[in-house]
């Protein structure tokens, strides 16, 4: 009769909570049990670990009762990362490794039927999780994973390769000294810079959008293009991360365990800024995230980023309802009968639609097949409080073949984000958050504007028949103007260029 512990972690959102792997061998009825609220793939693990303890040249208490409790029973669990602490479990309680040594490391890894260890999703929430305790226990993870998890600077890694490895470490008879090719430390890691992405150069003409796209990029903005297909619409939407500015370490790490916890993660996009770019078929659980255990969405994926919507009146109604709130948020809540997570959507959203259904409505060549009615009820599967919240609606007309065959480059992106930088800092050294942030006093405050600029932002919103979201919006991407054009107030002129980004849709 024999009892071990071993720890592990189990995911609930971007949070690793400890989880107790608790092992009971005992004589009776040969069986295998398990218990603690573990889901389908846990409770294959039953079959997993017995194969690769018989195939690693251990021995398996095969006629023994075994017991193994996932503590805390009432925190659901899942995946296949409890493989090896069960086998480590059942292997410390029938006496073959030592149940002290155990103690001091945190264990997960699938298993192979042959014993090697396989990948398992969320690897860097595990490592940030133990990085913040006061002395980080040992992380002992697959290949893959744990190249992963290096990537948090205070975590301390091992990578094993096979379950007879970790066993190896941990016999009575041999204690855990030295390295060998199963078994091998994981130093932190810093990764190499990211390569460069698609270039603002290449996109020819289309004034009016890109300084658009410098603006969104400079105060987090979103944004709205509307255009006849072919315009260059996708074009200048890939190459806004190119002029984001470079990301810092935290936001890297946030960005990397979202992620690792969709299984997404690649080293080669370390420090890039991710982009999204769902199907206009997706559903509103796969943009905002969900299922049983709930996985984070397409705009906790672009966490850090950009969130591009092409087609977006193609999109269902309910899916685009599902993103106002993170929109103003930057989280999403998302609740389910056992669980209750909440996954980070602090993402910039750059949309792109047709003017109309057949797309040539205001083509200088191709004339429109809708009628207005068919142009009316088009844009109006665009609700107006999803509107409300796109600070930059601007027209991207198209152009003629003469300007894209010998029109000269753009500027590229290199010196675009230069300014953006620029105007960036001076909104972090003056309010500490970016200008789209800006709530409430702090907007009053930061966002001042001179009696001329005032007056006309108040003209507008009359004639226009802004919501007082909408004036708050204008306001921002004003100061935003301002911050590129190093003014300490905001001015008339850049209440004028502000209010001229909201109109896209309202001058049809």
């Amino acid at each position: 009769m024999g009892l071990a512990r071993v720890h592990s972690r189990a995911l609930q959102g971007l949070q690793a909570r400890p989880v107790t792997v608790e092992v009971h061998l005992a004589n009776g009825l040969p069986a295998f049990t398990l218990v603690g609220l573990a889901d389908t793939e846990v409770k294959e693990a039953r079959e997993r670990v017995r194969a690769a303890i018989a195939h690693s040249g251990l021995e398996f208490p095969s006629n023994q009762r075994i017991t193994v409790n996932l503590a805390p029973a009432d925190l659901p669990k899942d995946s296949g990362r409890f493989d090896l602490p069960i086998a480590l479990g059942i292997l410390a309680a029938s006496g073959q490794i030592s149940e002290e040594a155990l103690t001091h490391a945190v264990f997960a890894g699938e298993l192979s039927l042959g014993g090697e260890l396989r990948p398992v999703r969320g690897a860097l929430a595990m490592a940030l999780a133990l990085a913040r305790e006061p002395v980080p226990a040992l992380l002992v993870l697959p290949p893959g994973s744990a190249e992963e998890a290096a990537l948090v600077p205070q975590a301390r890694v091992v990578r094993a390769r096979h379950l007879a490895d970790v066993a190896a470490r941990y016999r009575r008879e041999r204690p855990a000294s030295g390295e060998d090719g199963g078994w091998s430390t994981v130093a932190a890691r810093t990764p190499a810079a990211p390569l460069p992405g698609p270039d603002l150069a290449e996109v020819h003409g289309q004034a009016a959008a890109r300084r658009a796209l410098e603006i969104a990029a400079a105060g987090g903005h979103s944004l709205l293009l509307v255009g006849p297909p072919g315009a260059g619409k996708s074009m200048l939407a890939q190459r806004l991360p190119g002029v984001l500015p470079p990301m810092a370490d935290h936001e890297a790490l946030e960005a990397a365990a979202v992620a690792s916890l969709a299984g997404r993660f690649c080293a080669a996009d370390w420090g890039r800024r991710p982009i999204s770019s769902p199907h206009h078929s997706a559903s509103a659980a796969a943009l905002v995230g969900g299922g049983s255990p709930p996985r984070p969405g397409e705009i906790s994926l672009a966490h850090r980023g950009v969130l591009f919507l092409d087609e977006l009146p193609e999109f269902p109604r309910h899916a685009l309802e599902a993103l106002r709130e993170p929109l103003e948020t930057g989280r999403i809540h998302i609740a389910r009968a056992a669980w209750q997570v909440e996954f980070p959507a602090d993402f910039q959203l750059v949309a792109a639609m047709n003017p109309c259904p057949c797309g040539w409505l205001g083509h200088p060549t191709r004339a429109c097949r809708c009628s207005p009615e068919q142009v009316a009820r088009y844009q109006g599967r665009l609700s107006g409080p999803l509107l409300d919240r796109i600070d930059l609606q601007v027209e991207v007309p198209a152009l003629p073949a003469t300007e894209l065959l010998q029109g000269p480059g753009g500027e590229p992106s290199a010196a675009v984000r230069s300014r953006v930088m620029a105007a960036r800092e001076r909104a972090l050294q003056r309010q500490g958050v970016a200008n789209q942030a800006l709530r409430g006093q702090a907007l009053d405050e930061h966002a001042s504007a001179d009696a001329p600029a005032r007056q006309l932002l108040q003209a507008a919103a009359t004639r226009l028949g802004w919501s007082g979201r909408a004036v708050h919006r204008a306001l921002r991407v004003a100061r935003t103007i301002a911050d590129l054009a190093g003014h300490g107030a905001v001015q008339a002129a850049d209440v004028a260029e502000a209010v001229q980004y909201r109109r896209a849709l309202a001058a049809r």
